[in-house]
């Protein structure tokens, strides 16, 4: 191991000690529990090396793409980010299986006045079942929300940006 992979490794852990926010966190755990109907699991934080990180659609940083584990057994992959709205950004929550298939897709907080349908199970269900080879397009495979232009348009570029990082993670490896 090298000096830039100590030092990489080392920042990584002094950072993975700040984690999500509370009220982000709460709101995961919930989403967890409630989808894999477990009380007790953990996240595990998986580490993207910098180099292939800036390389991928997405953005991955140190607390935003975990394994989720019961005992030693492996649930799912969770992917937390933040999307653009219209005048601020909203945090969302990807729950993955081991084939990176989506199995949920949450908004945890939407910060607008307007467009909050977003968070609607309804409108997200459409997400299920997205493999890292669809592709999603506004108003065609993804439907419109009158008032939510932004936050839909912003959501449907995000979950492509994912779903296109999962198959390059897949295929270096990572996942």
């Amino acid at each position: 191991m090298n000096f830039k992979h100590i030092v990489f490794t080392l920042l990584a852990l002094a950072l993975l000690s700040f984690g999500l926010p509370k009220n982000i966190q709460k709101k995961v755990d919930k989403q967890i529990k409630a989808t894999f109907e477990v009380e007790h699991f953990s996240l595990n934080p998986i580490v993207i090396d910098s180099e292939l990180a800036k390389t991928l659609p997405s953005k991955f940083g140190l607390d935003n793409l975990f394994e989720i584990k019961t005992d030693s057994t492996f649930l799912a992959y969770a992917y937390i980010s933040k999307a653009a709205s219209k005048t601020d950004n909203f945090d969302y929550l990807v729950l993955l299986d081991k084939d990176l298939i989506v199995i949920k897709a949450k908004v945890l907080v939407y910060r607008e006045d307007y467009g909050g349908e977003i968070g609607s199970k309804r409108w997200l269900k459409q997400f299920i079942g997205k493999t890292q080879n669809d592709e999603l397009r506004y108003q065609d495979n993804i439907i419109a929300i009158s008032g939510a232009t932004i936050s839909v348009r912003s959501m449907t570029n995000a979950m492509n940006d994912l779903l296109k990082s999962l198959k390059i993670l897949h295929s270096k490896q990572v996942l």
